[in-house]
C-alpha cells in the first residue's frame, strides 16, 4: 500500500486497514481506495480547522451519542465554510411537477395468514410444515369461511389471536419471499399454494389492496426542499475539498475526483 502524505502529515497504512471495515464494497481493492480517501479528506479538513483556529466543541445527539474532538473540528469548519441556499418554491414546485410519481402514499395490503413455524434448515419440519399447510389450503378451498378458526388453532404468529389478519401493511413491511405472493394476489384470493419463507410456512390470503394516490405538493414541499438543501451541500463540500486538495501537498492519493466528503 502507498504511503499517503497530506502536507506533513503521513496517514498509517494500519489506519486505512481498519478503516476499510467501513467502506463496503466489491472487491477488498475498491474497500481499502474508499477508506484511503475517506482518511485523507478527513486529515485535510482537520489541518484546515486547527489552521483557522476552530475550537472543538462536541455535541451530544438525542440519543446520547457525543461527538469526538475530530467530528466537532470537521463539522464546525464545514458549517463556517460551507453555506448553500434555501430551495425556492419555484425549484421545489418544479420537481414535484417532474416526478409526481415518486410523490405518492404506499401502496397497502389487508392480508391474513397462518403461520406454520419451520426453520427452513431443518428439512423434516420444514415438509411436515408444507404437508400441513397444503392440507389447510384444501379445507379452506372447500370453505373460505374457517379460515379464522384455523388461524386461531395453527398458526404460530400473534395474528392467530385476531383470524390470523395482520392489518395494513406496505411493501418492504413483510420478507421478500412473503411480499412477492401477495403482490401478485387478487382481492379476496386464496393463495392456492403454500407461501416458504424464513420463518415456516405460510397459508396466505389478501383481503384488500389500497392503491397509493398522488399526494397534493403541498404534503411533500418539505421533503423535496430538504433533499435539494442536502444534494447542494454535498456537492458544495466536494468543491470546497477540492480547493483545499489543490492548496495542500498530497502524495499517494488523488483527491480531485472527490465526490463526498466521506466523513460522518
Amino acid at each position: 500500500m502507498q504511503e499517503i502524505r497530506i502536507n506533513e502529515a503521513t496517514i498509517d497504512p494500519a489506519a486505512v486497514l481498519a478503516e476499510a471495515q467501513h467502506h463496503p464494497a466489491d472487491t477488498p481493492e475498491a474497500a481499502l481506495a474508499e477508506a484511503a480517501t475517506a482518511l485523507a479528506i478527513r486529515e485535510l479538513l482537520l489541518q484546515e480547522a486547527r489552521r483557522q483556529g476552530i475550537p472543538a466543541e462536541p455535541d451530544q445527539d438525542d440519543q446520547g451519542r457525543r461527538e469526538t474532538e475530530e467530528e466537532a473540528l470537521i463539522r464546525a469548519l464545514l458549517e463556517a465554510e460551507v453555506t448553500v441556499p434555501e430551495a425556492d418554491e419555484e425549484t421545489c414546485r418544479r420537481v414535484y411537477d417532474n416526478n409526481r410519481q415518486h410523490y405518492r402514499s404506499p401502496e397497502l395490503f389487508e392480508a391474513a395468514h397462518i403461520l406454520l413455524s419451520a426453520a427452513p434448515e431443518d428439512e423434516p419440519a420444514y415438509a411436515k410444515a408444507t404437508a400441513e399447510a397444503e392440507r389447510l389450503i384444501a379445507a379452506l378451498q372447500d370453505d373460505p369461511r374457517r379460515f379464522g378458526a384455523l388461524a386461531s388453532e395453527f398458526s404460530a404468529c400473534s395474528s392467530a389471536q385476531n383470524e390470523g389478519r395482520l392489518g395494513q401493511v406496505a411493501r418492504g413491511d413483510t420478507v421478500p419471499e412473503f411480499e412477492t405472493f401477495l403482490l401478485n394476489l387478487e382481492e379476496g384470493q386464496l393463495c392456492p399454494v403454500p407461501v416458504r419463507s424464513r420463518y415456516g410456512v405460510h397459508v396466505l390470503r389478501l383481503d384488500r389492496r389500497i392503491e397509493g394516490r398522488e399526494l397534493p405538493f403541498e404534503a411533500v414541499r418539505e421533503a423535496i426542499a430538504d433533499d435539494l438543501q442536502a444534494a447542494s451541500w454535498r456537492r458544495a463540500v466536494a468543491q470546497y475539498i477540492r480547493i483545499l486538495a489543490g492548496r495542500a501537498e498530497i502524495e499517494g492519493i488523488d483527491l480531485e475526483g472527490a465526490s463526498t466528503p466521506l466523513v460522518q
